[in-house]
């Protein structure tokens, strides 16, 4: 991961390495197809921000259920392993919020696709959960 330049809160080596294992662990459930531990892993209700197929900006908030579901018919149950290959960008505002900005390779059944999205996280009782999800081309399930 990359930084931006001082501004605002920097954060420790403990910040980075903490964020880090979280994004780790939530790429292996993603990977495995495991929803109930992505779920498990967000603040619930969870942001959405997005955009639909017209180019409308769309923003929802999704219950745990909703999450499940979605998450469900978009990632399939079952198959092979989905990987993903990431550069992340964070942006820390404290030692307990953070903005980060994905550009990622997600590869399924061998067919590839290009992702960047971003993400914002909350650290709470010492442990990160992501509570908005900004992606395009959502708007249409929000």
């Amino acid at each position: 991961m990359t930084l931006l330049p001082d501004t605002g809160y920097t954060p420790t080596t403990e910040d980075r390495a903490s964020l880090d294992a979280w994004f780790a662990e939530y790429d292996a459930a993603s990977g495995k197809r495991d929803i109930q531990r992505m779920a498990d892993m967000a603040v619930f209700p969870l942001n959405l921000v997005s955009d639909d197929a017209a180019g409308h900006g769309r923003s929802a908030q999704w219950d745990r259920d909703r999450f499940i579901a979605t998450m469900t018919q978009v990632l399939g149950e079952g198959g092979q392993d989905i990987t993903f290959e990431s550069a992340r960008t964070p942006v820390f505002l404290s030692p307990s919020m953070a903005v980060v900005f994905t550009d990622s390779t997600m590869t399924a059944d061998g067919c590839s696709q290009q992702l960047r999205y971003a993400d914002i996280l909350l650290k709470r009782d010492g442990e990160w959960a992501f509570q908005t999800m900004i992606q395009g081309g959502w708007g249409d399930n929000l």
